[in-house]
């Protein structure tokens, strides 16, 4: 009974076309392979508007701004908070790590609001 490195080293012809034929398959395998760079992934954003009629920018941004991004800034599982005041509103983005659920994070926001 001969074994496996025997036969390769006796046929040469034949290892090479199983070499060829695994690097085959692999080339189709990877071509045929569905893998994405940048996952399609929503992640879980809660945008707070607050409108203050006839206020400057920046009486907005001490009066409501800040007051609002100091409340909501110690809810849990916050990753990015951004804030954008301009006359009479102020707009504050709040972004949650991934696996935070959504609803309770909305819950939450609300209730330091």
């Amino acid at each position: 009974m001969h074994t496996f490195f025997e036969i390769c080293v006796r046929r040469p012809v034949l290892t090479s076309m199983m070499s060829l034929g695994l690097v085959i398959f692999g080339i189709l395998g990877l071509n045929r392979l569905p893998v994405r760079e940048l996952p399609d992934i929503d992640a879980p954003i809660i945008n707070v508007l607050a409108v203050y009629p006839g206020a400057s920018a920046e009486v907005v941004e001490t009066e409501v701004t800040e007051r609002l991004e100091e409340a909501v800034s110690s809810a849990s599982g916050i990753r990015l908070l951004v804030s954008r005041t301009r006359e009479q509103a102020s707009s504050i983005s709040i972004e949650f790590e991934q696996g935070q659920d959504i609803d309770v994070a909305a819950q939450e926001v609300r209730d330091r609001v």
